[in-house]
């Protein structure tokens, strides 16, 4: 008889995620993710009844830099993926990868009930 090995996200997240208003230009956006070494930010929700976005350094390259946009004329909200991706974070990290593979995601934000 094997043991399953179990693992919940939350013991592999990033806790408190560099975050980032909608408003915000993509050369903010970059300036920060460039000073904090890291390639993705959470866009903050508006209001209570607002979803979180993301955005990740791929969307702005696709988005901004490939439909040649200047970075500081264009906004965080108009590339950003919203509502962000999400998993659970008492889910099992073997599902959430599974769940992140399947839809070709390199990013989520992790709910914590």
């Amino acid at each position: 008889m094997s043991q399953s090995f179990f693992l919940p996200v939350r013991d592999v997240m990033t806790r408190d995620p560099e975050r980032i208003e909608g408003l915000a230009t993509v050369q903010q956006a970059l300036d920060r993710m460039k000073a904090r070494h890291i390639s993705s930010l959470v866009v903050e929700r508006r209001d209570a009844q607002d979803e979180f976005g993301l955005l990740l350094v791929a969307d702005v390259a696709r988005e901004v830099i490939g439909q040649n946009r200047p970075l500081s004329r264009a906004n965080v909200y108009e590339v950003a993926t919203k509502p962000a991706p999400t998993v659970d974070a008492d889910m099992n990290i073997k599902y959430a990868i599974r769940h992140m593979a399947r839809l070709g995601l390199s990013h989520c934000v992790v709910l914590q009930g």
